[in-house]
């Protein structure tokens, strides 16, 4: 569930275009550090280094390359291939691309474009370039930027880590007047790469099977999760024609047998199909395509505002790189927001409207549609599946290219686009009477609620900002109390560690005092009960120390808010503090180290050739108030891991059950299953 981060990452959005899984109890945007070197009763010597050749680091982790083992890293499969189909599409090699799902459950992705190369590899003598791609990791043609411009594939890793997750894959290429075939199982090569015979044909097929040993006896791909991630592929490129197929003996609802998708006004259609019985603020939606002769990079995007919202949700926001999903959002979604603000806070400014000033991008999106694409040479992505866009040029990019077409499309049709600024001036109107109805409320309740005794609260009325710390004891809780900015950080100190409600009877949950206490601070009740609207705090932090028992307390009040609160969660308001637990110096020098492992990695290298005084903490009640702020409260020092959830949440429900439920012989199976994982980290 920890996601480091010194400010709240943006909310996902939809999971049926994001193949890609996210963890099923925590990520972190930081690589967790070696560990360091532990002692061992055993020898240790050359022949206990394992070297994993070819293709077996991906089966043997491939959590490290789709994500996981679940439905949703299954399909990922599936988008790894067509988006190298796409790529040929993008770069306007192919037109027509082919989706089968087969009677066997496998897979057939085929297209008409310029066909793998086929011809050996000058670097791996007696092998084809297409056994090369199938099986070696980062290999490809996107990475000089020669055969593709733009691609979504980018590691070179896309379609060997299929190969290498598929009990079987087979690859036919027609190229230069030849039809070839090639077959793999698990990875391995079944046998070279053999002609055909002649053709008139070119382009590329892959056949692949997903390997049951991965994910399971009885996985398979679902029909209407293809059929949806092939449609909104074709929404993204007008100039490619995607035709679906599906065996009817694996069809269980709805889902077309046939369907061919071809939208040559791309994000427009995307939009209009959502937005067809849908009251709109402005006539049409903003829609349009960016692209200079000359210069690298392309935008296309579409945007209408409803005053009912779409469906269950207020809003929504769907961006693209390259035609890959990216459900995090990143730096084009912030350009794109930045963009229409900008633009609406100039015409209100040009149309006389002074309450202009008071909008927010958040106020221009919270009742939007919005779709944004943009095809970028060599963009960053955040981890292979590419949720996240971090490229700095691609907020620029977007930026330019939407402030002149939406300058236009306000002056153009100036009702429509006083009716707009209205709209987006009336919700930053309700924001703001929301924030001051909260801080009426909050300094009501201070002055109304009987809060715990031990709670030291802000001294401040206003909500926004505010913090509670949830510490382990008095000693932790005295020295963050001097450590503390008393105007929006609380301390609560809680006796030792909490009741584990996983396993509780609801009468020893009803009646314990350290969690009744709990809710009273926060200001909202537990359950069905629970409104986000009554929390007393912006952000809920538990700062627990830097060891093993702390990290129980920490699990305990992460297992208490997710099974009574998880709409807190899911509202991004719970984080992890990470306060360390080595403080080194030597001269006039110090710093701290989060672990053993950061201990090493300093003294190789800020305090290399050096002997640094190492001072271990033995909890936070040891730390001076001074360091305490510096390393874990201090915003603009601290670091602070998000508490997210899954888009699917049954792995964390089976997860919390297992570690923490009433039945010992699931945690009996759980560490037997992950021991391996934990060997490296023992020091015995």
């Amino acid at each position: 569930m920890p996601k480091s981060a010194s400010q709240p990452v943006p909310d996902l959005f939809d999971d049926a275009l994001n193949p890609a899984p996210a963890s099923p109890l925590a990520e972190s945007h930081e690589p967790r550090p070696e560990p360091a070197a532990s002692k061992v009763t055993g020898g240790y010597s050359a022949k206990d280094i394992e070297v994993l050749e070819g293709l077996e680091p991906v089966r043997k982790r491939p959590g490290m390359y789709i994500g996981g083992t679940d439905e949703r890293a299954l399909h990922h499969l599936f988008a790894e291939v067509l988006d190298n189909s796409m790529d040929e599409a993008v770069a306007g090699h192919a037109k027509v691309i082919e989706v089968t799902f087969e009677a066997d459950g496998s897979l057939t992705v085929k297209d008409d474009g310029r066909g793998i190369p086929v011809d050996p590899h000058p670097k791996h003598p007696g092998r084809s370039a297409l056994e090369v791609i199938m099986t070696v990791l980062h290999s490809g043609g996107k990475f000089s930027g020669k055969a593709y411009e733009t691609s979504g594939g980018l590691h070179g890793v896309g379609i060997s880590v299929v190969n290498a997750l598929s009990e079987r894959v087979e690859v036919t290429v027609w190229k230069d007047g030849s039809e070839w075939r090639q077959a793999f199982t698990r990875g391995k090569t079944v046998a070279k790469i053999e002609q055909m015979g002649p053709t008139r044909k070119k382009g590329t097929q892959i056949n692949f099977m997903p390997d049951p040993v991965i994910f399971g006896e009885g996985a398979s791909f679902k029909p209407a999760r293809l059929y949806r991630m092939a449609r909104s592929k074709a929404y993204l490129f007008g100039g490619v024609e995607i035709r679906w197929k599906c065996d009817p003996s694996r069809i269980q609802d709805q889902t077309p047998a046939e369907a061919t998708f071809r939208f040559p006004n791309g994000l427009a259609d995307f939009l209009g199909e959502r937005i067809k019985d849908l009251e709109t603020v402005t006539p049409q939606p903003f829609a349009g395509r960016w692209e200079r002769p000359g210069e690298t990079g392309k935008v296309e995007w579409a945007v209408a505002w409803t005053p009912a919202g779409f469906g269950e949700a207020d809003s929504f926001m769907q961006s693209y790189c390259n035609t890959v999903p990216t459900p995090e959002g990143g730096t084009h979604e912030a350009g794109f927001r930045a963009a229409l603000t900008r633009g609406l806070k100039a015409y209100a400014e040009l149309s006389g409207e002074k309450r202009g000033t008071i909008i927010t991008a958040d106020d221009v999106v919270s009742q939007a549609g919005a779709l944004v694409s943009v095809f970028v040479a060599n963009p960053e992505f955040q981890g292979q599946t590419k949720e996240r866009l971090s490229s700095s040029d691609a907020q620029k990019l977007v930026e330019k290219a939407l402030a002149d077409p939406f300058d236009h499309w306000l002056t153009a049709q100036p009702k429509a686009a006083s009716a707009l600024l209205e709209f987006v001036v009336e919700r930053a109107e309700e924001r703001l009477k929301r924030r001051k109805d909260k801080e009426v409320a909050r300094a009501s309740a201070t002055r109304k609620l009987r809060l715990p005794g031990k709670l030291a609260d802000c001294s401040g009325s206003a909500m926004d900002g505010t913090e509670l710390f949830l510490v382990e004891g008095d000693s932790a809780g005295g020295s963050a109390k001097q450590a503390r900015n008393r105007k929006t950080q609380a301390i609560l100190p809680l006796r030792g560690k909490i009741l584990n409600v996983a396993s509780a009877s609801t009468d020893k949950f009803g009646g314990n005092k350290e969690l009744a206490d709990l809710l009273l601070a926060l200001g909202a009740q537990a359950g069905s009960k629970y409104r986000d609207e009554d929390l007393r705090y912006d952000r809920i932090i538990i700062m627990t120390d830097a060891d093993v028992d702390g990290a129980h307390i920490a699990s305990l009040l992460i297992t208490f808010f997710y099974r009574t609160m998880p709409d807190m969660i899911r509202g991004g308001r719970l984080f992890l503090a990470l306060p360390p637990l080595y403080r080194l110096s030597h001269g006039g020098k110090a710093a701290y180290a989060r672990d053993d492992a950061h201990r090493d990695e300093l003294l190789a290298t800020d305090f290399k050739g050096k002997k640094p005084e190492i001072s271990r903490f033995k909890g936070l009640g040891e730390m001076m108030p001074a360091q305490l702020k510096e390393t874990t409260m201090d915003p603009k020092s601290r670091t602070l891991a998000k508490v997210t959830l899954p888009r699917a949440e049954e792995p964390v429900e089976d997860l919390v059950e297992a570690l923490m439920g009433r039945k010992p012989e699931l945690r009996f199976r759980f560490i037997q299953e992950n021991a391996e994982f934990a060997l490296a980290d023992l020091d015995v």
